[in-house]
């Protein structure tokens, strides 16, 4: 989902938070990663996924973004633990809040390409994670979709 100027203004100083979904697709021992585009967190290396439009249910949604961020398609094995992200400026004052909820899936094809919405895509092992720049509690939610695939049936 590209955004506006004024979709991202209105991001910042919320009055509420926003509701974003996101996705950890995993292919054998490593994990999908994007390196986000937009502010905040330029940059940094999290899990593609985005704002839930009205009316999109939460897998729905982090489905859409992988396929609008890197161009791959997933199968949702299950959901994890919401992960908050709370921002503050220099003075203490909000400055960004959501609530994001992330999946737990499994690669079903096609190599990610970097969209509008990343600088770039790599697949990652978990214990990378500690090397790189990454969004608060991407490791915990990661090691959850591991331990998650792990019950799921052979197929």
């Amino acid at each position: 989902m590209s955004e506006t100027p004024d979709a991202a203004d209105a991001r910042l100083f919320p009055t509420r938070p926003f509701v974003g979904a996101s996705i950890a697709v995993l292919r054998g021992d490593t994990v999908l990663l994007a390196a986000r585009a937009n502010a905040p967190m330029r940059g940094v290396w999290t899990l593609p996924g985005g704002l839930v439009e009205v009316g999109e249910r939460l897998a729905e949604a982090a489905l859409r973004e992988l396929q609008e961020e890197v161009g791959i398609s997933a199968t949702v094995i299950g959901v994890l633990d919401p992960t908050e992200i709370i921002l503050t400026d220099a003075d203490g004052r909000l400055r960004h809040h959501y609530v994001v909820h992330p999946h737990a899936a499994l690669w079903c094809g096609g190599e990610p390409q970097p969209g509008p919405e990343a600088l770039g895509v790599r697949w990652a092992r978990l214990a990378e994670l500690d090397t790189l720049s990454t969004t608060p509690g991407l490791s915990g939610t990661v090691a959850a979709a591991f331990a998650r695939a792990a019950r799921e049936p052979a197929a």
